[in-house]
């Protein structure tokens, strides 16, 4: 095929021929092989090329694709001692800033060069990581279409690169790992920057790569949704008003809410309206939404089982451990929704498994048992064969305790004890009306749990008033069992023995499952 070769800068334009492509790439070897001799003036024409991006003349266009083809044909007459600013200048180019053209020559020489020497791999997957997001000047464009037509364009070329690399070099997915990783931009970076960036990680997720490397990287987004949690205090979601009971709490400011007949619990007063305008949690909100949507493909690909072991395994390592987190522990939440029978059942019965395990610290186990309840009462896509199964074992675990323990009220020495009690009654303030009509569900749980809350620990003396006095109720209301002793609780959150067994960590006051106040990932 024929090209015709436009002109370097300093061509005369009678010096413009037809080059076939092997003359072309010939000619760029030429010039490359000249800085050897000395003469640099072809090499740094050559140069000057790579460093043409924004406002370029069709001419300038065609010359810079040209370029960039011979090049890849000429990866062999590169050095990296002699031509270090020829490397330099293509490894700080932007496919964002050309169109398609050219950033498939691009695409083609960076994978010339990562296939033909070992000394360019990490720079050719980091200058493609590099990629991934657009440059400064580009990132308002993206609302427009013709700015999310140049991101499917760079995007779809930046991983088909990828693969090619990792067909001819196996040991490509691990070092690009390391590239990704260290790349990953920090909470402080534009929000739809980072949003980009963990968009490209999930698509290698999702991959062929992702075979490899796919597990760490969906870890470090969690890790990330960590990071963005904790920056988000307590205090910005909080309300002053801490004297409502919490089962009269609700979300302010949704414009559907509906009268429901279940108590809708949450951690003092929430309010999403004070989260309004606040950047960390607009940019958490974007990236739960984008976890999501991935869960879902997931899902649909018949992958999400795969991915769930993941996710148990990150949930354990960072999410538990993480002070009472507000938001990251709704991507298990909702990959739970998407297969309740499996996903569902397995997060539960993990998190029982840790709250029975004694070999495990005081708080895991009162974390666990916290977000167990949590997940029992709001998963309203368990069935109740699976939610009672839960509950079973918290209540033989209690009945267990009090029949091996004899002493009096200590919320410190029982903490774990009493965040089980605690536990069973929450879940039962939710789903109270499922086991009051099964005769079975009531002998074998509701009456062992008499006996537990009857011992001399008195558990309802200790755990929160606000959810004991809501228990009670409902318990009164169906005709359940008697407590012989009346407790006036004055409407009281919470109590001095309440604060005790919940520690410095305040677990006693922890329901990680309530309504998400983020505004896009509640939808």
């Amino acid at each position: 095929m024929g090209l015709e070769l436009p002109k370097y800068p300093e061509m005369e334009e009678d010096q413009v021929f037809n080059f076939t492509d092997s003359e072309i790439v010939s000619h760029v070897k030429q010039a490359l092989a000249s800085v050897l001799s000395g003469d640099n003036n072809s090499y740094n024409q050559l140069v000057g090329v790579m460093h043409h991006s924004k406002h370029l003349a069709p001419d300038e266009v065609a010359l810079l694709e040209t370029t960039l083809k011979a090049l890849a044909g000429a990866v062999s007459s590169i050095d990296i001692t002699y031509h270090d600013s020829l490397l330099s200048a293509i490894f700080c180019m932007s496919m964002w800033n050309y169109g398609p053209h050219v950033a498939d020559a691009l695409a083609e020489l960076i994978v010339s060069l990562a296939i033909s020497n070992g000394k360019y791999l990490d720079l050719c997957l980091g200058m493609l990581v590099s990629n991934f997001t657009p440059p400064p000047y580009f990132l308002d464009k993206l609302k427009m279409p013709h700015g999310l037509e140049r991101k499917g364009q760079v995007l779809s070329r930046v991983h088909a690169a990828f693969k090619k690399i990792a067909d001819y070099v196996p040991l490509a997915p691990l070092r690009l790992l390391t590239i990704v990783l260290q790349g990953m931009p920090t909470i402080y970076h534009k929000d739809r920057a980072i949003v980009i960036y963990v968009e490209n990680m999930l698509k290698l997720e999702s991959g062929e790569i992702g075979e490899l490397v796919g597990s760490t990287i969906l870890m470090a987004v969690v890790d990330r949704l960590i990071e963005l949690d904790v920056e988000i205090g307590w205090d910005a979601i909080l309300q002053d008003d801490f004297s409502k009971g919490i089962f009269e709490m609700e979300l302010e400011d949704v414009d559907d809410i509906e009268e429901s007949a279940e108590p809708d619990v949450g951690e003092f007063r929430l309010s999403r309206k004070s989260l309004a305008g606040n950047s960390i949690a607009e940019l958490l909100d974007n990236l739960l939404v984008l976890t999501f949507e991935h869960l879902e493909s997931c899902e649909r690909e018949g992958r999400l089982a795969k991915v769930f072991e993941t996710l148990l395994q990150s949930f354990q390592v960072t999410v538990l451990s993480a002070y009472k987190s507000k938001f990251a522990q709704f991507v298990m939440f909702y990959a739970c929704a998407l297969d309740p029978e499996n996903c569902g059942m397995r997060f539960a019965t993990m998190l029982a498994d840790l709250f029975v395990q004694d070999s495990q610290p005081q708080p895991t186990r009162m974390s666990a048992v916290s977000y167990l309840a949590s997940y029992l009462s709001r998963a309203k896509f368990l069935a109740a064969s699976s939610i009672s199964s839960m509950l079973k074992r918290l209540v033989d675990w209690c009945l267990e305790y009090c029949e091996a323990h004899d002493g009096d009220i200590n919320p410190n020495a029982h903490r774990v004890f009493y965040s089980g009690c605690q536990a069973i009654m929450y879940v039962l303030c939710f789903r109270m009306k499922v086991f009051v009509d099964v005769p079975r569900l009531k002998s074998e749980l509701l009456i062992p749990l008499e006996q537990v809350l009857k011992h001399k620990l008195n558990p309802l003396k200790v755990c929160l008033p606000s959810v004991v006095e809501e228990f009670l109720r409902q318990a009164k209301a169906a005709s359940l069992f008697t407590v012989c002793k009346t407790f006036i609780f004055d409407g009281l959150l919470e109590s001095e023995l309440s604060r005790a067994f919940g520690g410095l960590e305040r677990l006693d006051t922890f329901f990680p499952f309530d309504p998400c106040l983020l505004k896009k990932c509640d939808r």
